[in-house]
Order: structure tokens, then C-alpha cells, then sequence
């Protein structure tokens, strides 16, 4: 396990507290302990200076503050691992069909910097790694965090083998958005009738077209309704709905899906970590009256 970081800014308890509730929820889970990601495949994605600075605890401030929080070693070793969990999660679809990252969807994170609580991007990292190392030859990556996700989009722009979809606020961080393959800004207030809606007129159109191999999902809960961050309006059912609908859209196609945390935010730590427990219970619910493609 990653050692606990230190307080900062962005609230680390969250982390701590879903896995709390998964394993209070009574549900039969596996719980596996990922390796640091190698300094190889980080580097592979992000600029090997910035990982560097990453790596020796000594980040410029200006990209501290872009960051949100310092970047001590404890952070270092927290984002290796946190990294190596979305490739590991990978790796685990491809045998059960679904597993998840219980940390990590770090979809903000630029090739120089991290930014908006990003320090490297596990995404882009785990889709670049897998397809290297021949475990893919296409990726899809769908993001449905509220907040678009920026770096993934340019880290992974001008690919072939990998396709960046983004379902998310318009009007939310960041301001200046970057270009996912496919882009759908969402008005402010939008609730689940009208979300699912626009997610089953593009995701099934998406799986078809790319074709991809592997599914990497960024399952933030920030576009939930009471979120101190989110501008959407989905409900608890809502965000249910979207979690197994994505699930079942990849394993109706026989695709091994991951997901990542990402975001969701509250006073309430665990009234956050509650929710995203119940976002992977509920994929891992929709996951099982599926077989493994042979």
C-alpha cells in the first residue's frame, strides 16, 4: 500500500474511506495491491524532466499550484502507485471482465505538469503502457467526470489506437477546454433522464466505430447532484444507471472494462466515498451476469 500523504489542500481522506465502505458493504471483493509504476512508462507519456521534479519531491510551485497540493515524496510514492492500480486494473479486466482502481482517473494531468489535483495521468499512462506491451491495440477511454478531461485528451491526441470520449459540463473547469476525439459539453442542471439519453446516443456508436479491445472509464461522481463541485444534476439512481449502463455497453461487445475513481467532492468525506462505493459495486454487479471472451 502507498504510504497515507500528507494534508493538503485537496482531501486525501476519501480514498481511505471508500474502501472503508466496500469492505463494510458485504459484497464479495478481491482486493489486490498494485506495483509503483515504472519511471520508464511515466516517462513514455509525461516530459522526463517533469517527472523528475516529480520524483526528487522538488516541483516547481507555480506547478504545485496548478497541482493543488505540494508534491512530497509521500505524493511521489501515492501517484506511483495509484498509476500502477489503472494499469493493474487493466490487466484484471482482461481476466474478470471488470475490475477497478479504487484511487486514480487523474484526467487532468498535462505531458510538463499535473494540474486539478493531478500529478501524472494514469489514464494515458495505463492505455499507452498496455498497448506497448501488446495486452491492447485499441483503447477506448470514456470519461464522465464532470470536469472535462483536458489532459487526457492531449496526451493521447493524434492517436490512432486510442480514442478519448468526454461527457461533461460545458460551463466547468477547465476553462480552456482541450479535443477529446469526441467532445459532449452538457448544459448546467442537466438530470439523469436527459444524461442517459445523451450517453446512449454516442457510447454504442463510439464502441462500433472505433472498435477498441479495452475500455478505460473514468467513473468521477462529481456530475452527481449535491456535488460541491459539479455543475449536473444527476441523482443516486442516476449515477447508477450511468455506471451499469457503460458496463454493460462494453460487455455486451465482449470488452474487458477498468475504471478509474476520479473525482467527487463534499464536505461530507464519506458521504463521497459512499457514493463512489456504490458506483463500483454497481459495475461489478453488471459485470457478472457476463462470460469472458475466449
Amino acid at each position: 500500500m502507498a504510504p497515507r500523504p500528507e494534508r493538503g489542500t485537496f482531501k486525501f481522506d476519501k480514498y481511505y474511506l471508500v474502501m472503508e465502505a466496500l469492505r463494510q458493504s458485504g459484497a464479495a471483493i478481491t482486493e489486490h495491491a498494485p506495483e509503483p509504476m515504472q519511471r520508464e512508462w511515466l516517462e513514455a507519456v509525461h516530459d522526463p524532466a517533469y517527472v523528475d521534479e516529480v520524483f526528487r519531491a522538488e516541483v516547481p510551485r507555480e506547478k504545485e499550484r496548478r497541482i493543488g497540493f505540494p508534491v512530497t515524496h509521500h505524493i511521489r510514492d501515492r501517484v506511483r502507485h495509484t498509476n500502477g492500480g489503472t494499469w493493474l486494473a487493466a490487466r484484471l479486466a482482461m481476466q474478470h471482465g471488470y475490475a477497478a482502481n479504487s484511487a486514480a482517473g487523474s484526467h487532468h494531468a498535462l505531458g510538463h505538469t499535473g494540474a486539478g489535483y493531478c500529478v501524472f495521468n494514469d489514464l494515458a499512462v495505463a492505455a499507452n503502457r498496455l498497448i506497448a506491451e501488446g495486452c491492447a491495440s485499441r483503447i477506448l477511454i470514456v470519461d464522465l467526470d464532470v470536469h472535462q478531461g483536458d489532459g487526457t485528451a492531449s496526451l493521447m491526441a493524434g492517436r490512432e489506437d486510442v480514442f478519448t470520449l468526454s461527457l461533461h459540463a460545458e460551463k466547468n473547469f477547465p476553462v480552456r477546454k482541450a479535443r477529446s476525439s469526441l467532445d459532449i459539453g452538457l448544459p448546467d442542471g442537466i438530470g439523469d433522464d436527459d444524461y442517459l439519453d445523451i450517453l446512449d446516443k454516442h457510447l454504442p456508436s463510439v464502441l462500433s466505430d472505433f472498435s477498441p479491445d479495452l475500455v478505460l472509464y473514468q467513473a468521477g461522481v462529481d456530475p452527481h447532484v449535491d456535488d460541491k463541485l459539479g455543475r449536473l444534476a444527476l441523482s443516486d439512481a442516476g449515477l447508477e444507471m450511468r455506471d451499469r449502463y457503460v458496463v454493460k455497453a462494453a460487455r455486451a461487445c465482449q470488452l474487458p472494462i477498468a475504471s478509474a475513481l476520479g473525482g467527487g467532492y463534499g464536505d461530507d468525506q464519506r458521504e463521497v466515498a459512499a457514493r463512489h462505493a456504490r458506483s463500483m459495486l454497481a459495475m461489478a454487479n453488471e459485470n457478472n451476469p457476463f462470460h469472458i471472451k475466449t
